[in-house]
């Protein structure tokens, strides 16, 4: 299938899903689109009770889409820089500690504590998931999607400074989640990974592994796993140095460049262009460099769309065009995205075992994420004047995307590749539409409860 052709079929049933849902459910665009999605999905299989013609169809243009390149290779980027132009730089910098923390150590808190309760209780179920395997779920699984954090909590109604804490968090820990994934990966298997720029190598799935069977007399090189342990620790420690604060590097870099260009003329159309050639000339230098991508996108975004930077180097009608522009490819990446996901239903492994697996890791995310969050929140929470029952908010308004689903989907097929993928794929759409449809109303009546009680006590 053409590539123009798919991408001209997708646009147009984003656009179709995208009209149904303003005219008859409105709900968020990003909720909407992936629900109706799954409902054509699910008609097509009704279909093929009549016809298989519909059915095939839709299997080969799924087939014929590479989802995890897609996304971490080529949008991802766009709906990083897009969302973080519009985070609030201020309330961010107040918050860049706890950040800080949640974006790192509650990510390997998580994935620990997700392995371990995972391994537990699949083996219960007669499920036998390796250890291994089910760090690499805790792994994937465990950072927050910033497409679907930004997509759907501006429009939530969560206080401002929780808000930009998720946010904050989503922003940050997703290159800290594919960095732990992609070291458990080439544990996993035998070897390190060729982390290439982090996400395109989880997407090419690149494992080396040691040969520990060649014969000696073909002069094998005898299999030393101190040698091998120290190479790993090594590698990962270069990797993180590399890629992460390589990428944030990068990132400052791209951003001061822009505000020097941006600075030095006046007209919005050139500014429009100079914008996306920063994201599209940045993602690919950092890729060329071996850097962080995202992390690198994230930083020149927050530059880029920093209030007083902005401000000297930007005319009012620039900024209007360069903000409405952004704007509208955020939305058109977003409903893309989300109808993708959608349809990835078409690829699942549906057993009974897989959807009771499901059901339980659905449990079993939340509460880690939860525990996760309970130490860092409870050390900052006086410091920095946190709302109430921020554990609680945080841990139901840390959605999972698009970026869960690309890992998953680059894992090999020995490594339980058919159940960690419909396990994922259900926590996401569980956490996309159940999550994200009541993370407001859970904010506001938590928040507002404790408001209550304050004034009653106070009396």
């Amino acid at each position: 299938m053409e590539l123009f052709t798919i991408a001209s079929t997708v646009i147009a049933l984003s656009a179709l899903f995208g009209y149904v849902n303003v005219k008859l459910l409105k709900l968020p665009n990003t909720i909407g689109l992936m629900v109706i999605a799954i409902v054509f999905t699910l008609v097509l299989f009704a279909s093929s009770m009549f016809t298989d013609v519909f059915l095939a169809s839709a299997e080969r243009l799924i087939g014929a889409i590479d989802f995890e390149s897609v996304l971490l290779d080529v949008m991802l980027g766009f709906l990083l820089f897009a969302g973080a132009m519009h985070t609030n730089f201020d309330q961010l910098r107040i918050q860049r500690w706890p950040v800080l923390v949640f974006s790192t150590l509650g990510v390997l808190a998580s994935t620990f504590i997700v392995a371990v309760s995972v391994n537990f209780v699949f083996g219960w179920m007669g499920l036998e998931v390796p250890m291994i395997h089910c760090l690499l779920f805790g792994a994937l699984i465990s950072p927050t999607d910033p497409i679907a954090v930004l997509g759907i909590l501006k429009k939530a109604g969560v206080p401002k400074a929780l808000e930009t804490k998720i946010v904050g968090e989503s922003l940050f820990n997703d290159g800290v989640g594919v960095v732990v994934f992609l070291t458990i990966m080439s544990i996993a298997g035998g070897g390190m990974t060729d982390h290439g720029n982090g996400h395109a190598a989880a997407s090419e799935n690149v494992i080396a592994v040691t040969d520990t069977t060649a014969p000696a007399e073909m002069g094998a090189e005898t299999h030393d796993p101190d040698a091998e342990a120290e190479m790993t620790v090594g590698s990962v420690v270069q990797l993180f140095v590399q890629e992460v604060l390589g990428g944030i590097l990068l990132g400052l870099a791209l951003g001061y460049i822009v505000f020097l260009l941006l600075r030095s003329i006046d007209d919005y159309e050139i500014e429009v262009m100079i914008t996306l050639a920063c994201v599209m000339g940045g993602y690919s230098l950092a890729h060329a460099l071996h850097l962080s991508a995202p992390l690198a996108i994230v930083v020149a975004g927050l530059i880029v769309g920093n209030d007083t930077v902005r401000g000297t180097m930007m005319s009012k009608q620039t900024e209007q065009y360069v903000d409405k522009f952004w704007e509208l490819m955020d939305m058109l990446m977003n409903a893309i995205l989300f109808v993708l996901i959608g349809l990835e239903l078409l690829i699942l492994e549906v057993r009974t075992e897989y959807i009771l697996a499901s059901l339980a890791a659905i449990v079993i995310v939340l509460v880690s994420r939860f525990l996760s969050l309970i130490p860092p929140v409870w050390f900052f929470a006086k410091r920095l004047k946190f709302a109430p029952h921020t554990s609680t908010i945080m841990a139901w308004g840390g959605l999972r995307g698009g970026i869960s689903i690309a890992l998953a989907l680059s894992l090999p097929v020995e490594m339980n590749r058919g159940l960690l993928v419909t396990v994922t794929y259900a926590v996401v759409v569980f956490s996309i539409i159940v999550q994200g449809l009541t993370v407001g109303m859970l904010a506001n009546k938590l928040i507002g409860r404790e408001a209550e009680e304050s004034a009653k006590a106070s009396v």
